[in-house]
């Protein structure tokens, strides 16, 4: 007790470690992907997850979401994290389609569209209750189908860590600042990841416990 009290003590005065917050626990769900096979959020447990959320065919209007999760996923291949070995840490990347009922060749061609292979990278669909309770609810991201079809919505992105927790949360701006952001984060994260448990892992709840965030 003595131990944790003196460290929490000494990151309330020099906050050596930055953590991601922890937001809220990520919504569950079991949809069809790109290859009609049933995905859940139960395969993600243990990898941490981008998610974006897209129609099937968006059109130009999306072309720097997709360039995003790409490079984001380039950046994770190459380690361009910082001092944190990215390779320690499984990472997944999700594109929720915000149409109601798609086909898994729906799916296919938008995934191939987007460079999203299929294994690190899945494109996900499912009923219109399914869309309103995961998205809408559970990733509060606004979506709204129109009288001719056209899908208004919220574009960004969420990272959850393997635990199933929101650790952030980012709304839309430029190919540049969000990519290089979540490749921070991701960095960010792994070494707290490296660290959950052990001696280190008192220092990192000392961080969380006075909210030493970025």
């Amino acid at each position: 007790m003595v131990l944790i009290v003196a460290a929490a003590m000494a990151f309330a005065i020099f906050q050596p470690i930055t953590v991601l917050p922890r937001m809220r626990l990520a919504p569950g769900y079991g949809m069809i992907d790109q290859s009609g096979e049933l995905f859940t959020s139960e395969q993600t447990r243990g990898s941490v997850t981008i998610y974006n959320f897209s129609p099937l065919d968006c059109g130009e209007r999306c072309d720097d979401l997709a360039d995003t999760m790409r490079t984001v996923q380039a950046n994770v291949a190459a380690d361009l994290a910082g001092p944190a070995e990215l390779e320690a840490i499984d990472i997944k990347f999700v594109t929720i389609a915000l149409e109601a009922d798609p086909t898994p060749e729906q799916l296919a061609a938008a995934a191939a569209a987007t460079g999203a292979d299929g294994e690190q990278w899945r494109w996900v669909g499912g009923t219109e209750s399914q869309i309103q309770n995961t998205v809408g609810v559970g990733f509060r991201r606004y979506r709204e189908v129109l009288d001719d079809g056209t899908i208004e919505f919220d574009s960004g992105y969420v990272m959850v860590d393997g635990w199933g927790v929101i650790r952030g949360d980012y709304r839309f701006r430029t190919l540049s600042d969000d990519a290089e952001k979540m490749t921070r984060h991701l960095g960010m994260l792994a070494t707290e990841i490296r660290y959950a448990s052990g001696p280190g892992a008192i220092a990192y709840e000392a961080a969380h416990l006075f909210s030493c965030y970025p």
